[in-house]
């Protein structure tokens, strides 16, 4: 019998965090919230950070956090001269507890967020509310407002490029998958060849264009070959044609980390 998630639900209240974006004493776990000033990059574009620093033995969430986290979310619209916002993820650990697998960063999350001027020469104002999910033995959604003013060529943060050498490294045509309908959705199984990068391995499952639920993976493996299976069931909850160059997979192993878009038929 399938577990989906409810804790969205069950959380009846959000921490609001005005402008101070830090820590107030009826806010567990949360220290701060900013963004970090950063450069202009050598192809003209912005880049910032969002930093997140918790207390410790509190973690906070990736973008897909599994079935007990709650995803981050971002809302630009106080932003100006930012015609395109990319946000690069940095490799997240997993996390083990209580039979559930979630997905995320402990004490301190920084996040790259690289800005397309609309004119390049003109500065880039920041500003948005964030949220996203914080936990310990609680589950805290946290809702934060952030802004900067981004000027000039600025100089490379230390932080800021640790966080995107710890990207995942990008492969394709590595995975091919085989999908098959069950009675809520679809069964994906992806091969793929790919030496073990480190231990605990565990792959990681997205899918864009369809607002679904993805189940933990299910690995094995043989040589070279991950073989993975996971469940991905639409809000419909109705078997549905999944398009394979929809997927994502992000293999982690140890410190390292693959990320494979589109799957092989």
């Amino acid at each position: 019998m399938k577990s989906y998630p409810t804790l969205l639900a069950s959380l009846a209240f959000a921490f609001f965090v005005p402008q101070a974006t830090t820590a107030q004493p009826w806010m567990p776990g949360f220290v701060s919230a900013e963004l970090v000033g950063g450069w202009r990059t050598e192809r003209g574009t912005q880049m910032t950070a969002l930093r997140v620093v918790l207390e410790d033995g509190w973690k906070t969430y990736w973008r897909a956090p599994g079935d007990a986290g709650i995803p981050p979310e971002f809302n630009w619209r106080g932003s100006h001269n930012a015609a395109e916002i990319t946000i690069h993820w940095p490799r997240p650990h997993v996390f083990e507890s209580a039979g559930l697998r979630t997905v995320g960063y402990l004490h301190e999350m920084i996040l790259p967020i690289e800005i397309t001027p609309t004119d390049p020469a003109l500065d880039v104002w920041m500003a948005g509310e964030v949220s996203f999910g914080i936990c310990r033995e609680i589950c805290v959604p946290v809702i934060v407002n952030v802004e900067n003013l981004l000027q000039g060529p600025g100089n490379a943060s230390d932080d800021i490029l640790a966080a995107l050498a710890a990207m995942p490294e990008q492969r394709e045509g590595i995975a091919r998958c085989a999908v098959e309908p069950v009675l809520d959705g679809v069964r994906v199984t992806a091969e793929i060849n790919l030496p073990q990068l480190g231990r605990p391995e565990v792959a990681l499952f997205e899918l864009s264009g369809v607002s679904s639920w993805v189940s933990e993976s299910i690995s094995s493996r043989t040589g070279d070959v991950l073989t993975s299976t996971v469940e991905i069931v639409p809000y419909d909850a109705r078997p549905f044609d999944l398009e394979r160059r929809d997927l994502r997979i992000t293999v982690l192993g140890g410190d390292n980390a693959v990320e494979i878009r589109g799957c092989l038929g």
